[in-house]
């Protein structure tokens, strides 16, 4: 896989606050009473329980949500409805299949009224950052599952977004490719100042690739021990640390 280039700065990164949220659907609030705190330009990883709410977590961060209680800004304004500076990336790849690698990545840019030339030179761009300039005119079809999904990663980091909503993005990749895509995901981010809110079921990943991780429903958000190290889960700090997530989902930690 192809080494992802860093990208030039597009700005600072949102600050995303709820304070006493209750996140839900009308009758069926899943998250009540939630306070956090995305600082801008962090990379905070959720974990929790199955069902505990995490999706519906980041569908509310996205604006596709409204909020059942409670308050949600970015930097410091009322959050009322989705928007282009918030990009939402799922563990399914949502390509377009009748279109081209390429133009599935143009297709945001087309949207926000982009100029034809420069939403092509904007997408190949971040096609080659992610290794698929050979692939651009190719179908959905015709790549690998984690060819898609870093389309869909090109895609949403092409918008220049100031925050990205990433809902388990790398959960049906294989070991290889996911831990590819993990650190694709680090080297792309690189520069661009964005904030990051990373929903996984995965420990290790959420210690990976987290400066912070949220243990969602506890109400605790610990910091991550640096520098971002696949080794380090041997480091005294970070196995306490993992042990301390483990025990937040109810699972026995390795001996």
């Amino acid at each position: 896989m192809a080494a992802a280039a860093p990208v030039e700065a597009s700005g600072s990164g949102l600050r995303l606050v709820l304070v006493d949220a209750v996140l839900g659907h009308p009758g069926a609030p899943v998250l009540d009473g939630l306070d956090l705190d995305v600082a801008p330009g962090e990379l905070l990883t959720v974990v929790g329980p199955s069902g505990c709410g995490k999706s519906t977590l980041l569908r509310t961060l996205a604006g596709l949500l409204p909020l059942l209680g409670g308050r949600l800004t970015q930097d410091g304004g009322p959050v009322e409805g989705p928007a282009a500076d918030r990009a939402l990336v799922f563990q399914e790849d949502a390509l377009l299949p009748w279109r081209s690698l390429r133009a599935n990545v143009e297709l945001p840019l087309a949207i926000r009224g982009l100029a034809r030339a420069a939403r092509r030179a904007r997408a190949d761009d971040w096609l080659a950052r992610v290794g698929l300039t050979d692939h651009a005119a190719r179908l959905p079809h015709q790549v690998s599952g984690g060819q898609r999904q870093r389309t869909q990663l090109a895609r949403a980091l092409a918008g220049r977004p100031r925050a990205v909503l990433m809902d388990e993005p790398f959960g049906a990749l294989d070991a290889r490719t996911r831990a590819g895509m993990q650190r694709l995901l680090v080297t792309a981010l690189r520069g661009t100042g964005a904030t990051v809110v990373f929903v996984t079921h995965d420990v290790d990943e959420a210690l990976f690739l987290g400066d912070r991780v949220a243990l969602l429903g506890t109400g605790r958000v610990l910091p991550v021990p640096r520098p971002r190290d696949r080794a380090a889960h041997a480091d005294p700090a970070t196995a306490a640390l993992r042990r301390e997530v483990l025990a937040s989902l109810g699972d026995r930690p390795d001996p």
